[in-house]
């Protein structure tokens, strides 16, 4: 078959620049890549592609923007930037894996890989092997140190960002080694602990012996370090295997090269990383891609002092006899260098400790042990991932969002984060454009609205003034919102809304999102009651609230000929479909409508009944996984509403789907309860938790504050009681305690309030509800049973 000709106009010294097409002497510059706006371009790309025996890209993108409303951006770049390393790690994993399954590979592709597992995936059309069934890890670090060790299900721990891997295997004098990534779930246990430190305990059990590790990050010699300690159950001769491999959860990571250290304590991987052990092994081995793994080599002498390998695929091991590990630890530290400057070891001056971090925080009492742990476990995940800086995850989402951002820190600051909250808050100003833009990502239209609500969230339940340049950066803000407006005389369903953008919340290709208004809607009313904003920045600010909702209740389609009358779709142009999971925003957490609000009920019952599988939320639209942030939404507009009991329906099912850390990643695989999409360890996830258990005992709604509408009997049953100490809310902090007795049950307030006692609407399921009026001081109260 001869092959397609080379285009002879096309020189072969072409180059691409970002922004620029350089070709035969044109240089055209692109003003957005993902568009090919310019009619040379598309001539050029169509010509390339077609002598060459491709599709037609050009034709290809104008099918796919069929499918989608016309937009400013169609994706943003950083998002393409991610798909493309994303699947260029996909890419190796096709070439390493597939054909060296004698390997000893890590949890996930020990189970994806293997046809008798339910996590099986078939391989052959994919482009790329990637992690979709068991997307999950557990991070270790301290408070204000952005670097994070994680651990995955089965003990392989990744101590450098995106980096190689350290496994740990047991090798018996007789019989097969205990390989920890191929056990069944029931020969091995995983528990995240906050002690003095947080650290990460795996627990692998074979026929003799048990192995067990725990993780933590410390500071020595002023940097962040990553610590290993190695221990044995039993004594039984063999040797503990310290594993290098050259993977991590997502796969493949390259080690080029792995030197012994002069002392024979340890190694320097990629000349630059090193492994330091506190007893030297009793035997070293080093293998490359051509000699295959060194987990089939155990039994092989000592050799090289150092290994190169043009693959990348190095792997080692050092040997300890098990009889030293019996009474003593192994123990293993490796420094952490900045992901950014992979030569540099970030300085850490005054690390903070746990229970630093964790002081003025609420706390929960309750007598249901499992909800009592990922409560707490919740709490010092959310402290871990806000540095300086919010993080949704600590590793696929070690970014920033807005969006992301504004759920954690609400939650932060709901529960006495004042100063963690007030220095992140401290970045939102300068991510802000010149035309008031809060940027994160191009095409994400709530940005604006979510930055303005928090901004004025944080007013409230502080009491505090803005600083003057918080202030400028909201008034840029609502200006750029009632500019961005789509024009009023538009003949469509979008007349007044925001454009369209991609999906915010994975709710399809891009459309006039709902999502997005009702952000808007509530960044304005935040403004319009911002102490310092402008008078006239805050009357026009409320104004345009008020017309903005009305346009978007009048685009909402509706009438006998939809088949769900009265829900809201994600969009005015989209049928009812698991996208309307966006709309519910309008309840929680922004309250545009009233409790109970016909339309958003209406919303959550469609969603139940038709996008609920295994009893939680399940979003069809790119995650196609069991999502527990969203389905923690659901459970707050039925608290809202007044029906706890649905709300007792989830929280045992949510509580059930967190991994034994007690972590819940993005999606959630619906038959193998692994993580398929996003991080596998989703900090928003975390802070909704908390923000759903906080609400069942104080919550918000208009000027008053509901106390109790989600406690359960059984966590007042036999004389018993259950507590949230003091959370933020708009008039002061406040705690609350709970004791069933005989014939009722007994309320107590810890308050502070900054002025006259607010409102109070006491309602304890199976109690009478008792109306408590403004200016009433009392802290104890007695609710009867209801008859």
């Amino acid at each position: 078959m001869r092959a397609a000709p080379r285009a002879p106009w096309f020189p072969s010294a072409a180059k691409i620049y970002p922004g620029t097409f350089v070709a035969h002497g044109w240089t055209i510059r692109v003003s957005n890549m993902v568009k090919l706006h310019s009619k040379p371009v598309r001539f050029l790309v169509t010509r390339l592609a077609r002598a060459y025996g491709f599709l037609d890209p050009v034709a290809l993108l104008a099918r796919l923007r069929g499918f989608a409303q016309q937009s400013e951006v169609g994706e943003p770049i950083e998002l393409l930037r991610a798909g493309m390393l994303f699947h260029a790690r996909g890419l190796v994993n096709t070439k390493a894996i597939q054909h060296n399954l004698d390997w000893v590979w890590p949890y996930w592709v020990e189970r994806q890989f293997n046809p008798a597992d339910p996590c099986f995936v078939p391989r052959a059309f994919s482009f790329s092997h990637i992690n979709l069934t068991n997307r999950n890890w557990t991070a270790v670090g301290r408070p204000d140190i952005p670097f994070y060790p994680i651990i995955d299900p089965r003990g392989l721990v990744t101590p450098i960002y995106d980096g190689w891997s350290l496994d740990f295997w047991f090798l018996p004098e007789n019989g097969a080694p205990l390989f920890p990534s191929k056990l069944p779930d029931a020969s091995f246990q995983q528990s995240l602990l906050l002690g003095t430190n947080l650290s990460v305990r795996s627990h692998a059990t074979g026929p003799d012996v048990g192995l067990a590790s725990e993780v933590d990050l410390i500071v020595e010699d002023n940097a962040p370090t990553c610590r290993i300690r190695l221990n044995l159950d039993r004594p039984v001769p063999g040797h503990v295997v310290v594993a290098l491999r050259p993977y991590n959860p997502e796969g493949v990571s390259f080690v080029g090269s792995i030197g012994q250290a002069a002392d024979g304590l340890g190694w320097t991987i990629n000349e630059r990383h090193t492994v330091r052990f506190d007893v030297k092994p009793a035997r070293q081995l080093l293998s490359n891609y051509v000699h295959g793994d060194v987990s089939l080599q155990l039994d092989a002498p000592a050799a090289d002092q150092r290994v190169d390998c043009p693959a990348g695929m190095v792997t080692a091991a050092a040997l300890f006899p098990s009889s030293a590990l019996t009474t003593a630890q192994l123990e293993i530290r490796v420094p952490i260098y900045d992901e950014l400057n992979l030569k540099q070891r970030p300085a850490v001056m005054q690390p903070v400790e746990w229970s630093t971090a964790l002081e003025g925080l609420a706390r929960l009492e309750i007598p249901d042990e499992r909800l009592q742990r990922l409560f707490d476990q919740a709490r010092a995940n959310v402290v871990l991932h806000t540095p300086d800086e919010v993080y949704p995850g600590p590793y696929t989402y070690k970014r920033f969002w807005f969006r992301d951002a504004v759920f954690i820190l609400h939650v932060l600051l709901t529960l006495g984060g004042v100063e963690r909250t007030r220095r992140t808050l401290g970045h939102f100003a300068p991510r802000q454009r010149r035309d008031g833009y809060f940027l994160s990502q191009e095409g994400e239209w709530d940005s604006n609205g979510e930055a303005l609500w928090m901004y004025e969230r944080f007013a409230r339940l502080t009491g505090e003034t803005l600083p003057a340049e918080w202030i400028k950066a909201v008034e840029r803000g609502a200006r750029w919102i009632t500019r961005k407006r789509l024009p009023r005389d538009r003949t469509d369903a979008a007349a007044g809304l925001l454009p369209a953008g991609f999906s915010a919340e994975h709710l399809g290709p891009n459309d006039f999102y709902y999502w997005d208004d009702f952000w808007a809607v509530a960044g304005l009313q935040s403004v319009a009651r911002l102490p310092g904003v402008d008078a006239k920045v805050a009357d026009a600010a409320r104004r345009e609230a008020a017309e903005f909702l009305t346009t978007i209740e009048q685009s909402i389609p509706n009438g006998p000929h939809r088949r769900f009358p009265g829900a809201i779709p994600a969009s005015p142009f989209r049928r009812m479909d698991a996208g309307a999971i966006g709309s519910i925003v309008a309840d929680y957490p922004l309250q545009l409508f009233p409790a109970g609000d016909d339309r958003i009920l209406r919303t959550a019952d469609y969603l139940r009944d038709h996008s609920f599988h295994r009893e939680v939320f399940m979003q069809n639209m790119i995650h196609s996984g069991l999502n527990i942030y969203l389905t923690i939404h659901l459970a707050q507009v039925w608290l809202r509403a007044g029906q706890p009991g649905a709300v007792w329906d989830l929280l045992p099912r949510i509580a059930a789907l967190a991994s034994p850390t007690g972590q819940w990643p993005e999606a959630i695989h619906p038959r193998t309860d692994g993580g398929c999409m996003g991080d596998g360890q989703h900090i928003w996830a975390a802070a909704e938790w908390l923000m759903l258990i906080r609400n069942l005992y104080v919550r918000e709604e208009g000027e008053q504050l509901v106390i109790g509408s989600g406690i359960a009997r059984d966590w007042i049953s036999g004389g018993t009681s259950t507590a949230l100490t003091r959370t933020l809310t708009p008039h002061g902090p406040v705690g609350v305690r709970f004791t069933g007795h005989a014939r009722g049950v007994e309320v107590q307030l810890d308050a502070a309030w900054r002025g006259p006692a607010p409102a109070l609407e006491l309602r304890v399921p199976g109690c009478q509800p008792l109306s408590v009026p403004a200016g009433d001081s009392r802290t104890t109260f007695e609710l009867p049973y209801s008859a």
